[in-house]
């Protein structure tokens, strides 16, 4: 896959991801000499105004939200062939996803770690938004400017205000992180959809899986001996 050499001001460099629906490309805004990533719907699903709306409408909502445990949307535009785009903050360290493959980090860490992710998903809901896909690939990890490491939620495609999603007709959300209420056309469902995804997310960090379907989950400390009895139950209460 080739990038365009140019979108707007930004230097196209490589491709950072793509997924079934867009690309994103680190580029380098010239005018601010910095890194960004780049949106840019498919060539396949221009045609599609919904999906087209639903692009949009993750940009919109990331500018609603507006806040630093998210990532922050700086620009939208159309490409030549008619295609959006939007411009993002440039996440240097990955996804949580990225950070598992190395093994599930120490206790104390998979803790911090998804104490931050469950903050930005406060920031959502106090917006007004639920996330409905919290997932390691859509947690990401940016290098602050004193060094710290930080995380921000990303990919609101299949969000929505809590008002449409009290009468959602359709399943979404991705298997293991996907809530029950979630996974069954006509349910109505609000901001502990993301408390169990988040769950979710919390027992891969801490024992290096994702937890079983709901009702047979094994208990973490199974998996991670010698895990706090209090840290076992957050999690199986989030799930």
């Amino acid at each position: 896959m080739h990038p365009p050499e140019r979108i707007g001001r930004h230097r196209m460099e490589r491709v950072l991801g793509t997924g079934a629906f867009a690309t994103v490309w680190l580029a380098h805004d010239d005018e601010l000499d910095a890194p960004v990533a780049v949106k840019v719907l498919a060539d396949n699903w221009a045609h599609r105004l919904d999906v087209r709306e639903r692009f949009l409408s993750e940009a919109r909502l990331l500018r609603k939200a507006s806040s630093s445990r998210l990532v922050q949307v700086y620009d939208i535009g159309e490409l030549p062939d008619g295609r959006p785009y939007f411009v993002m903050e440039y996440a240097d360290g990955g996804t949580l996803a990225d950070l598992l493959d190395d093994g599930p980090p120490p206790v104390p860490e998979a803790l911090r770690l998804t104490a931050q992710a469950a903050r930005g998903a406060a920031a959502l809901h106090e917006a007004g938004i639920v996330h409905r896909d919290i997932k390691p690939t859509n947690v990401l990890l940016h290098t602050a400017p004193d060094g710290e490491r930080r995380l921000l939620l990303a990919d609101l495609g299949l969000a929505k205000s809590l008002a449409q999603a009290s009468v959602l007709t359709m399943a979404a959300g991705s298997a293991g992180y996907q809530p029950p209420e979630q996974a069954e056309p006509g349910a109505g469902i609000d901001a502990r959809a993301d408390v169990y995804s988040l769950g979710a997310v919390g027992y891969e960090l801490v024992t290096g899986s994702v937890p079983g379907p709901p009702g047979r989950v094994v208990p973490p400390g199974r998996l991670r001996p010698g895990l706090g009895a209090d840290v076992e139950r957050a999690l199986l209460r989030a799930l």
